[in-house]
C-alpha cells in the first residue's frame, strides 16, 4: 500500500492520492444567475454557449517505484465533431480504437504555472474509465512531471497544498 508522509500535518497517509477540478474555467467565466441558461455541466462533460465542449479526463503522472501513478483530473476542450464523436462512445465498454482527440488543457492548478491551453491528446480507454490525458511534451512543469514522473515527497507536497 502506497504510503507516505505530509510535509504539513507530518501524519503518516495511505493510499494514491488524487485531485480533480469540478469544471473548466470557462464554466466559471459564465455568471453564476447565468450557468443554468448556457451551460450544460455534468461529471465528464461541460458544453458553454452551444459553442465551447470540455470533456474530463485524467493526467496520470507516474510516481517513481510506484505501480499506480497520481492522477489529475482534468478538463479539455475539443473541437465540435470530436466532442460528439467521444459523446456518441459513453456506454460503448470498448472504445479504445477511438480518437485520440486532440484538445487544449483547460485548468487552473495552484502547484503549477499557468497550464490553461497546453496542448493535449486525448485517449479512450475501455470500460467506462476516463480518458487518458496526454500532455504535448513541453518544459512545462506538469507536463515534465508527466513523462518523467514525480517522486514521493512531490505526491505529499501536492497533498499538503490541497488539503491543508
Amino acid at each position: 500500500m502506497f504510503r507516505f508522509k505530509c510535509s504539513q500535518c507530518d501524519e503518516w497517509h495511505e493510499g494514491m492520492p488524487s485531485f480533480a477540478t469540478d469544471a473548466p474555467p470557462y464554466y466559471y467565466d459564465v455568471p453564476e444567475t447565468e450557468r443554468a441558461e448556457r451551460c450544460e455541466l455534468t461529471s465528464d462533460t461541460c458544453i458553454v454557449d452551444d459553442e465551447f465542449f470540455f470533456v474530463r479526463g485524467c493526467v496520470d503522472i507516474p510516481v517513481h517505484g510506484e505501480s499506480e501513478p497520481f492522477s489529475w483530473g482534468l478538463w479539455v476542450s475539443l473541437s465540435r465533431k470530436s466532442f460528439e464523436e467521444f459523446t456518441s462512445l459513453f456506454g460503448v465498454p470498448a472504445r479504445d480504437d477511438y480518437g485520440p482527440y486532440f484538445g487544449w488543457l483547460s485548468a487552473y492548478l495552484a502547484v503549477y504555472p499557468d497550464i490553461e491551453n497546453l496542448k493535449t491528446q486525448v485517449h479512450m480507454r475501455n470500460d467506462g474509465v476516463r480518458p487518458f490525458i496526454e500532455l504535448e511534451p513541453t518544459d512545462h512543469p506538469l507536463a515534465i512531471e508527466q513523462h518523467e514522473g514525480i517522486s514521493v515527497e512531490r505526491v505529499a507536497e501536492i497533498y499538503a497544498a490541497y488539503m491543508h
